[in-house]
């Protein structure tokens, strides 16, 4: 099946068919969902404190001292304001409701009993009055007990900013404030990914925002109707949180990717030598080959269409092979109702992996059958990498909408999908047996 009738087909069963065809086609999926899919909020929360409107998701590596694994937690950024404070999709009303940071303890392979549910970490030494609306999040692994820096971007109030936490995994429901990181360069902030304790890789969605005085309104829509391609990923380096020179947290900037429509999730892969970026408005996902001495993007090896909107990429960590989980949104116009809270809105979610199947050259494989489980096949294979659905869901009760990052733990084989405008938040969905 091409990729535009995979879309067609998209757009016609996930987004805007008949709810009983669609329950019809997605029934035999909607029975596994229910069964191997659950939340990992606590339902007794009430809406303002609940785990709902997840963003991004991350593993925390919890290792020995000579780098072997000994555990792995889960870290969640929420925003239950979302729908009032939005700097991306908008609107931007209220800001003054806090988002949250939330951990859970993933199952242990095979285990069957009820998972625990996440707990809400607190935000010690946060400054009094500063505004918290978590958006892409990234921890550093924890060495021998050793305290992790963790780094969430925050669309604040006036500007966006990252904020700077250390996380101990002897008390991982508390997260001790750092310092705020601003830049010139932090137009608008959206996913990063570490390459040190103190360096990351960060994308920069859209040159104008919603933020512009009446400009706003509706120079980001063009911006991203258009795939204009104004925008950019950054490197930063920062000094040690111990320096005594407060103007040089920032030590050094560098553009490592120019000229960009939407550039939202990025990822840096295990081995350190690539980097996938997710370019929204496109429907791509751009593999970059990195200097790991000099953090430089040398060149862009792949190009990859997938058939919806790809909102962020996680590589998998301590897999077999080198595998990219890409989330998104099949129908855009969609995920703007939801966000724009119209009665009976939804929005579908899908999830693929994308992974090397042995062609290196930029020529299809060719054409053939399989991802028959999903009721959408993703598409055939393409540019020496094939793509898998592990999740799909039309976006009603019964699944989950506005799906934005998924994970996939290789220890246990559960997936983790989060739901941006999903009063479920985040939901663990076991191997199937």
């Amino acid at each position: 099946m091409t990729l535009q009738r995979t879309v067609a087909l998209v757009a016609l069963i996930l987004a805007s068919c008949n709810p009983p065809i669609c329950a019809t086609i997605l029934m035999g999926f909607a029975e596994r969902y229910m069964s191997d899919c659950l939340p990992i909020g606590n339902p007794t929360d009430t809406p303002e404190e609940s785990l709902k409107y997840c963003e991004d998701i991350a593993f925390w590596e919890i290792l020995d001292n000579t780098g072997k694994a000994e555990k792995r937690l889960l870290l969640a950024s929420c925003d239950p304001g979302r729908k009032s404070w939005n700097t991306v999709m908008g609107p931007l009303h209220d800001p003054k409701p806090h988002g949250a940071l939330w951990v859970h303890v993933p199952p242990e392979r095979g285990s069957s009993s009820t998972p625990t549910k996440a707990q809400r970490i607190t935000l010690k030494n946060y400054p009094e009055g500063h505004d918290f609306h978590p958006l892409g999040l990234e921890i550093y692994p924890s060495y021998g007990g050793n305290s992790s820096n963790l780094y969430v971007i925050n669309h604040s109030r006036e500007r966006t900013v990252i904020e700077q936490f250390l996380l101990n995994p002897a008390d991982p429901t508390t997260a001790t404030h750092i310092r705020t990181l601003t830049s010139p360069y932090f137009i608008s902030p959206n996913s990063l990914t570490l390459t040190s304790p103190d360096s990351f890789y960060v994308s920069n969605d859209h040159l104008f925002t919603r933020r512009l005085f009446i400009l706003g309104h509706f120079l980001p829509i063009i911006e991203s109707i258009l795939a204009l391609p104004l925008s950019f990923v950054s490197h930063i380096n920062l000094s040690p949180p111990s320096s005594s020179n407060d103007d040089a947290i920032i030590i050094k900037h560098t553009f490592a990717a120019l000229f960009l429509p939407f550039p939202n999730g990025i990822s840096l892969s295990p081995s350190g030598t690539q980097v996938a970026l997710a370019l929204t408005s496109q429907n791509k996902v751009l593999f970059y080959e990195r200097d790991p001495a000099t953090n430089v993007l040398t060149k862009r090896t792949h190009t990859i269409p997938v058939p919806f909107c790809p909102d962020n990429v996680r590589w998998t960590h301590g897999g077999t092979d080198d595998e990219l989980i890409v989330t998104g949104h099949p129908h855009f116009p969609s995920i703007t109702a939801v966000a724009a809270n119209k009665t009976g809105a939804a929005s579908a979610s899908w999830v693929v992996s994308i992974h090397p199947n042995g062609n290196t050259t930029d020529k299809p494989t060719g054409k053939g059958e399989f991802d028959l489980d999903a009721p959408v096949s993703a598409s055939s294979k393409i540019s020496g990498w094939s793509m898998t659905t592990l999740f799909q869901s039309d976006g009603s009760e019964e699944g989950l909408m506005t799906s934005s990052t998924a994970l996939k733990d290789p220890k246990s084989g559960v997936l983790y999908v989060s739901g941006l405008y999903d009063e479920r938040g985040v939901v663990m969905c076991r191997p199937a047996k």
